[in-house]
Parts: structure tokens; C-alpha cells; sequence
């Protein structure tokens, strides 16, 4: 991987070697993230020499290909942030907080929501985007300014209203009037249908929602990350890795998405740590249930020409893209994950 392309970021593999995408996509920050949790965690110098140039040409290409867009927290938050974190680099601190003033930018304040995506979908939210918060709440505790968390639990709290259902399930997009802030309608996206609940959004919903309750210590917070979470779990079969979506029809028998299954567990980890000890061990357990069932069922250690780590992710069922697929972002979170049950104490998002 390391020899390809310097100006590709690993992105998904079929069999063997993992595609490319440009580093301005929202995939770019993935690989060099699972460098620097190594080198955390080992002290190893290559990692840290192999992860340390990705930032500097992800600025580049977002700076010189114009593509802004909503999910810089997944990009700079491994990247930029965690650099700063483990090394002191003050130009990691710079990209991050420039990249936490360019999300607040996109803040809808008739709508109280971040916008998603760009050209004409001006008043569209998604699911996805409550990973990106931790990148506000970052910002304002490195410089004392609560602007960047208020606009993080604005949106948060549009998403508790307006995306997750009373029985914790999820929406992947809804979309607003622009100009009024009115809710318009609910879109599948990259669900099966309007109503249905893509399992990739509601493991971003369990996660964002436990770190927007520890940053804020908010209750409420903490009670929509439960509600996720136990929509989740209770929608998971003996094996524990989900369908690409909890209510398409003949789920048994519908592709898997490992990568679903590594942010889920890695988010309940994440909640097994601010809950009291009778829920933590129940999430934690379950988290640790889901990662002996990627590790025993899908994991590719054993084939050394495969760039991936976890096989039976998909990416975008309704596109048909990249389906049984490894993906950069199911093993990161996977490395994550691991990395948690092993005891590292640095937290990315």
C-alpha cells in the first residue's frame, strides 16, 4: 500500500490491493489514523514517519481542488488532531482548527443542522455527520470559544428530533428548507428505503451521540446514544455483524457490513465508559462479542496478498458499489476498537 500512488488514500478491496481515492474524499484520513494509533501504542518510529505527511497533502488537495465539504472531522480528526496530540505539531493544531471553522461554516441556522454534501442539496443533513461533531468539540476546548459546541449540539439535537425514530432506529438523510429551517421529508440515501434503517448510520448515530454526551455531560445525549444503542444490538442476529440495512427484506440472507459492525463496537466501548458498571460490562461484552465475530468470521489474516483486514463490508448496496468488500473505514474502526480493548487512552473522535 505504502509504495502506490502518494496522492491516493486506500479506499476498498475486492481481492488484494485497495483502490485509490483523491485525498480531499472523506476516506482520506482513515489509513494514516490506524498509523498513529500504532505508533501510539507501540512506540514504533516507522509509523509515525509513514502516517506524518498525510495532513500536509490533504490540505493541499482540499485547498486546491475546491472540494469542501461536510466530513472534514473524519478527515482531519486522525490526521491533523491526533498529530498535534501525540507530537505537539502546531501546524496539525492549525489544519484542525482550520478545518473545525469550515464545518461550523456550513451551520443552517433556521434549520439548526450542518449542511451535508454540495451543490444543489442545500438543505440536506445526514447521519453520518454526527462523527464530525467531535472535531467542533475539540476546537472549543483547545481555544476556550463555545461557539464551535453550541453549533455541535444544535445540530445534535436535530438529529435526536428529527433522524432517530422512537425505537432507536435511524435515518440516513432528512432534508430542511433552507431559508425556513421546516423539515421537508426523509430520504433512504444509502438505506434501503425512507423508513428502513441503514445499519452503517445507525453505528454513526450510537457513536456520535456517546461523544456528544462526553463532551457535554448533557443526559440527553447519553439517553439517545442508549436508545441507538439498544436498537443496534437488539436487531443483531446470533452472529453479530448486521445487514447492510436492519429492515430490508430476507435480511438473512442480504449482504453483511462488517464495517457497521467495527464502528458499532468501537462506539460501545466508547459508551461503556461514561455509563454505570452494570451497563458497561453489558456493552462491553456485546462490543467484544461483535469483534470475536469480525475476527473468527471475516478477518483476512490469513491471506498475506490482501490489503484489507476485514472482508464483508459494503459500501453502497443501492449503487450496487463495493459490496463484500474490505473498506478502509470498517478497519480502521476495527483497529480502533482493538486498540481500546488493549487499553490506549488517547480518543480520536
Amino acid at each position: 500500500m505504502l509504495s502506490r500512488g502518494i496522492e491516493l488514500a486506500p479506499h476498498a478491496a475486492q481481492s488484494g490491493a485497495y483502490d485509490g481515492l483523491k485525498l480531499d474524499q472523506w476516506i482520506s484520513g482513515f489509513w494514516p489514523g490506524m498509523l498513529w494509533i500504532l505508533y501510539d501504542l507501540t512506540g514504533e518510529e516507522r509509523y509515525k514517519l509513514a502516517a506524518w505527511e498525510w495532513d500536509i497533502r490533504m490540505e493541499r488537495h482540499l485547498l486546491e481542488d475546491n472540494h469542501f465539504h461536510h466530513d472534514v472531522g473524519f478527515q482531519y480528526l486522525p490526521t491533523s488532531v491526533l498529530k498535534y496530540k501525540l507530537t505537539g505539531d502546531m501546524d496539525g493544531r492549525r489544519r484542525g482548527l482550520a478545518a473545525a471553522n469550515f464545518l461550523a461554516g456550513r451551520f443552517n441556522l433556521a434549520g439548526q443542522f450542518l449542511r451535508a454534501w454540495n451543490r444543489d442539496m442545500t438543505g440536506w443533513a445526514i447521519i453520518d455527520c454526527m462523527m464530525n461533531l467531535s472535531l467542533l468539540f475539540w476546537a472549543s476546548e483547545e481555544l476556550q470559544d463555545p461557539r464551535f459546541s453550541q453549533i455541535a449540539c444544535a445540530h445534535a439535537d436535530t438529529v435526536i428530533k428529527h433522524m432517530i425514530r422512537g425505537d432507536g432506529s435511524t435515518c440516513h438523510i432528512a432534508v430542511f428548507d433552507p431559508i425556513t429551517g421546516e423539515l421537508l421529508e426523509h430520504m433512504g440515501g444509502q438505506g434501503f428505503a425512507q423508513d428502513s434503517c441503514w445499519s452503517r448510520g445507525n453505528a454513526w448515530a450510537l457513536y456520535g451521540m456517546t461523544n456528544t454526551y462526553r463532551y457535554t455531560k448533557k443526559e440527553k445525549y447519553l439517553h439517545a446514544a442508549q436508545q441507538v444503542a439498544h436498537h443496534f444490538l437488539s436487531s443483531l442476529r446470533e452472529e453479530m455483524v448486521p445487514p447492510w440495512d436492519f429492515r430490508v427484506p430476507n435480511a438473512s440472507g442480504a449482504p453483511r457490513d462488517t464495517s457497521a459492525a467495527s464502528i458499532a463496537a468501537s462506539g460501545l466501548l466508547e459508551l461503556a465508559e461514561v455509563v454505570q458498571a452494570e451497563d458497561a460490562t453489558k456493552y462491553r461484552s456485546a462490543a467484544e462479542r461483535i469483534l470475536k465475530s469480525l475476527s473468527e468470521r471475516y478477518a483476512a489474516f490469513d491471506e498475506p496478498q490482501h490489503e484489507g483486514i476485514l472482508r464483508g463490508g459494503t459500501g453502497h448496496k443501492p449503487a450496487e458499489t463495493n459490496v463484500n468488500v474490505s473498506l478502509i473505514y470498517g478497519d480502521y474502526y476495527y483497529v480502533e476498537a482493538l486498540a481500546k480493548l488493549q487499553g490506549w487512552k488517547h480518543r480520536v473522535f
